[in-house]
């Protein structure tokens, strides 16, 4: 029997209150089957093979990597759907047959470069490939010529049915991109598919059971801000991030969508530049203190905007062995008074081998600022140890912040609103939180450097001696000398010629 595959596809788009435009796109492949149990799989059909493969072979329970390039400014945009640090970062699940342990893992590589190569083996795992749907929008000179974007994959396993008796496998790609309104050149507040993606959509995935497209008309209930043409009679709403969100939808699997031109291209101007976007709630950044080459400080610096709610966080930090963390000058602070973690786990370094492991739990205030500072010595790599370009400094990941942070829509505290009173005894428990994991920007550390050209120099000069020394030597040996007589010159010759016919010996 073979395994039921289902798929869907959605592209949302929110237009931001900068003018630039936050594009998310997401296709889930479901595979009603289960590697775990040891069914042999032989027909993968639209489920790609590779990664069942892996996932078969390695026991893998979950994984998530992503490809990003350029740094989420949540202050600006508010918080992406899927969050995910610059580089490459890596978490996996794998699970132990025979004691059935899971371990988990992960890796970060800050300062990879994300390209084409990247993108397209991400196209290829696509159930229609970049040929159909959502999927044609995907061109790399677009998506690489904006202000963030990233890819990701994310594999995990999924209830069938309630009791979770039996499950599924569940393939998510993502792929969110923020269009600049001044790196895309353009002098207006504009926005098509085609200023986006240089295409527009004429037709859904043949393979997919759903294909939309949602427009966040949240900020713009009345029309006031911005205008969408074509204008769609659906509309959708959604609790996203604790926050309780209004599209605008448009269904691909549905002809009267495309209209007589037979092509949907989605067109949004706006009407006014006022406005205002609500902070997020939770809010992270990193920096190094310090002068010198020597020592220096990690300043983790973590912001709830909360008006009146505590709540903890998990931070998880991952220092490189060439940072010596000093872990007794770890100081936690939050309104300039001591915050004591409630949990701490910390795993020194081993040269060479492994790097730092801190993690923490911490209460933020509300309404506050949290300050994470330590200590650190850099140490001294041996010279094959540089990267190529030392002088620009080593990079190290992101932070990793988890929590569970107050709903948005349970912040309201105007109780002068016309609302039921019997609604406020009986809150929704989907709304009052929600879980959130963001990432702080990765640090730039400058290491002390020798001078390069110092050897440089030696290894030139080393070379110019062997060269000259070994060249000369082996000249000699291979060279073989004859003695030849040389040749009379012209007046000599002439000379014996005249003298010849005077019967005269010659010279």
């Amino acid at each position: 029997e073979i395994p039921c595959v289902c798929v869907r596809e959605e592209l949302v788009i929110r237009p931001l209150h900068s003018g630039d435009i936050y594009a998310s796109f997401q296709f889930r492949t479901l595979w009603e089957t289960d590697f775990m149990k040891g069914n042999k799989v032989s027909h993968y059909r639209l489920f790609p093979k590779s990664l069942g493969q892996v996932i078969s072979k390695f026991s893998v329970r979950e994984l998530h990597i992503s490809f990003t390039q350029g740094y989420w400014r949540t202050m600006q945009w508010g918080q992406p759907f899927l969050p995910s640090p610059p580089g490459i970062f890596l978490v996996g699940c794998v699970v132990l047959a025979v004691t059935d342990h899971r371990f988990l893992r992960y890796a970060t590589l800050p300062r990879e470069i994300v390209c084409t190569e990247n993108l397209t083996p991400w196209k290829k795992l696509l159930p229609c490939g970049s040929k159909a749907g959502l999927a044609i929008l995907l061109k790399s000179e677009k998506l690489f010529h904006s202000s963030f974007h990233s890819q990701a994959v994310h594999i995990r396993p999924v209830c069938q049915d309630q009791d979770c008796k039996t499950t599924s496998w569940e393939l998510r790609q993502t792929l969110n991109v923020i269009f600049d309104l001044h790196t895309s050149g353009q002098g207006k507040r504009e926005w098509s598919l085609f200023k986006m993606f240089s295409r527009t959509l004429t037709e859904a995935c043949p393979l997919a059971s759903s294909s939309k497209v949602y427009i966040d008309i949240t900020d713009d209930p009345q029309g006031d801000q911005f205008e969408l043409t074509p204008a769609t009679p659906l509309l959708s709403q959604a609790v996203v991030m604790g926050d309780r969100r209004t599209f605008s939808v448009y269904d691909l699997t549905q002809q009267i969508t495309f209209g007589t031109m037979r092509s949907l291209n989605l067109l949004i101007r706006w009407k006014s530049s006022e406005g205002h976007m609500l902070r997020p709630l939770l809010h992270a950044e990193r920096y190094v203190a310090g002068y010198g080459l020597q020592t220096g400080e990690i300043h983790t610096l973590m912001y709830n905007n909360h008006p009146y709610r505590s709540f903890p966080v998990l931070l998880l930090d991952s220092v490189p062995w060439y940072l010596r963390l000093y872990i007794h000058t770890l100081t936690v602070t939050s309104k300039g008074k001591e915050n004591t973690p409630s949990y701490i786990h910390y795993q020194p370094s081993k040269d060479r081998v492994r790097p730092h492991l801190l993690e923490m739990l911490v209460q933020l205030p509300p309404n506050s600022v949290t300050e994470v500072t330590v200590q650190f010595e850099r140490a001294l790599l041996k010279w094959t140890e540089y990267t190529p370009d030392p002088n620009h400094g080593f990079y190290v990941g992101s932070s990793v912040i988890s929590s569970l942070v107050p709903s948005i829509v349970a912040m309201d505290t105007n109780s002068s609103q016309e609302r039921p009173l019997f609604s406020n005894f009986f809150p929704c428990k989907e709304e009052s939180s929600y879980f959130v994991r963001i990432y702080t920007e990765p640090l730039l550390v400058n290491l002390p450097t020798p001078d390069f050209s110092m050897p440089y120099n030696v290894i030139c000069l080393t070379c110019t001696v062997v060269a000259v020394g070994y060249g000369s030597l082996y000249n000699l040996l291979t060279r073989s000398f004859q003695i030849e007589e040389p040749s009379p010159g012209l007046a000599k010759r002439i000379a014996n010629i005249i003298r010849k016919m005077r019967g005269v010996p010659p010279l």
